[in-house]
Parts: structure tokens; C-alpha cells; sequence
């Protein structure tokens, strides 16, 4: 099966109390087991993986698993390869951040546009409401990060750099920042997408700028459109279409990024 985001995954109550949702110990052995099973998934997956040929999919799925099988005959027409990321509710920001520097290891003059957009980005959190402090350390990591692709390193240390926790979940937390910030700025429009009388501010306060939160369309708007880049995600879902579903993000352009996105989880394509 398709990797599940580890937050969706429930612990029992001790002693089989159902009933033991304020006690202490029921609170301490659900911390407990969510820390087991963040463990256990940081033990098996690197949080971005070696490229790897698109063909590990077909072991992901029974072999009588028909819509999955045909989705993946779909996706090898168009792509050949694909990067895992650690199913751990960041994947769509690591992904995208991976995919897209990578692209720019070959593309000096887009690489300039990015990093004086970077650049920029953090007068514009601050001019949006966000604290300077909070902002200033993970701009200096993102913006380290743009210059070490600017002196022509290769995939093999980027890969390293993504893999380091500290400076990956830093780089994670800036493309939150950013993603909030433009969903805040343009409210009147984001408004609209809110369910259940959510303010455009309490979204992004329990949805974006969490670690952890999983990503969906409005996010992936947002960021791509806060930093002028063009996305492809192949959604691959359970629907009987033979084909996955591929969305264009802004519509009609030229995707320099592409991800595959399977309920709760996001990996990087390779064309």
C-alpha cells in the first residue's frame, strides 16, 4: 500500500481503557507511540531517497491491484524515474524545494530570478505581519542553500543537504512561512477555498505554518504562485480511470517542478 502520513496512524488505549482519553498515562503512552512510530519511519526512510526507477512503484501494490497497476503503466509513459520523500506530513515542501533546486543546478539565468526573488522574500514576510526574528535564521539557511546551488554543487550534495534534519526542516519551515504569508496577503481571493466559517489567518495558523501539516491544492497555489514557479502533480488515486490525473499549477505553463501525489504523500517524477 501507498505510504500513509504517520500522524493518521492511532495508539491503542493501555489496558484497553477506551475511556482513557484524560488520563495522564493515556496522554504519556500516545506520545510514546507516535515518537515509536516517528522512529521507525526516520529508520526506514531517508527524507529525500536516491532517484530510483519508476518501476519500485509496481511493489508498492498487490498484483491484483488493478487501478494501482494500470496508474503506474500510465506514469511510466512519462516519466522514467522517481525520488522518494519521508512520509512525515512535509513532503510536498521538501519535494518541491528539492525538485526545483535541482532543476536550477543546470539553469544559471532562472537560478539569478529565484534567488533575487529569495532574496526579497524576507522584507516581504516581515511587511506581512511576521516577526523578523522568526523569520531571519531559516531565510539565512534557504538563502545558503540558493548559493551553494549558485557555486555549481551537485545533486549528490544537495541530496546531502536535504538529508541533514536540522537544515531540511529549517528550509521546510521558510516555505511555510512563505506559503502563509502569500495566502495572507491575498485573503480576499484565498477566502473563498475556506471551509466551516475559517478565517484565511486561523487556516494558515492550524494548517500551513505547522511542521507536520500535510499539504493540499491551496498550498500548492500559493507557494507556487509566491514564488512565480510553474508545478506538475500526477494525483494518483483509487478513482477507476486508468490514467492519473495530471494538474498544472499556473495553468497552461511549463512545469519545472514535477511530483507524484498519492493520498497524504508527495514524491518527486522525473521525466
Amino acid at each position: 500500500m501507498a505510504a500513509e502520513e504517520p500522524r493518521e496512524q492511532k495508539p491503542e488505549p493501555p489496558g484497553g481503557d477506551s475511556e482513557g482519553g484524560n488520563c495522564p498515562a493515556y496522554d504519556e503512552a500516545i506520545v510514546a507511540q507516535q515518537d515509536r512510530i516517528q522512529q521507525e519511519i526516520a529508520v526506514q526512510n531517508p527524507l529525500v531517497s536516491e532517484q530510483l526507477e519508476l518501476s519500485v512503484l509496481y511493489k508498492e501494490y498487490a498484483e491484483d491491484d488493478n487501478i494501482y497497476q494500470q496508474k503506474i503503466k500510465d506514469l511510466h509513459r512519462k516519466y522514467s524515474s522517481i525520488r522518494k520523500i519521508r512520509p512525515d506530513g512535509n513532503c510536498f515542501y521538501r519535494a518541491f524545494l528539492f525538485s526545483l533546486l535541482e532543476t536550477l543546478l543546470d539553469d544559471m539565468e532562472e537560478l539569478q530570478r529565484f534567488k533575487a526573488e529569495s532574496a526579497k522574500s524576507r522584507e516581504d514576510l516581515v511587511s506581512w505581519g511576521f516577526a523578523e526574528l522568526t523569520v531571519e535564521d531559516f531565510h539565512n539557511t534557504f538563502m545558503d542553500l540558493i548559493e551553494q546551488v549558485e557555486e555549481h554543487t551537485s545533486s549528490a550534495k544537495l541530496l546531502t543537504s536535504f538529508n541533514d534534519q536540522s537544515t531540511s526542516d529549517s528550509l521546510v519551515v521558510y516555505l511555510r512561512l512563505l506559503t502563509s504569508g502569500y495566502l495572507q496577503r491575498e485573503s480576499e481571493f484565498f477566502q473563498h477555498f475556506m471551509e466551516g466559517g475559517q478565517t484565511v489567518k486561523e487556516f494558515c495558523q492550524q494548517e500551513v505554518e505547522p511542521m507536520c501539516q500535510e499539504s493540499d491544492h491551496i498550498h500548492i497555489i500559493a507557494l507556487a504562485q509566491a514564488l512565480s514557479i510553474s508545478i506538475q502533480v500526477e494525483y494518483m488515486d483509487r478513482s477507476e480511470a486508468g490514467t492519473t490525473n495530471p494538474l498544472i499549477i499556473p495553468e497552461g505553463s511549463e512545469p519545472r517542478v514535477c511530483l507524484l501525489y498519492r493520498p497524504g504523500h508527495y514524491d518527486i517524477l522525473y521525466k
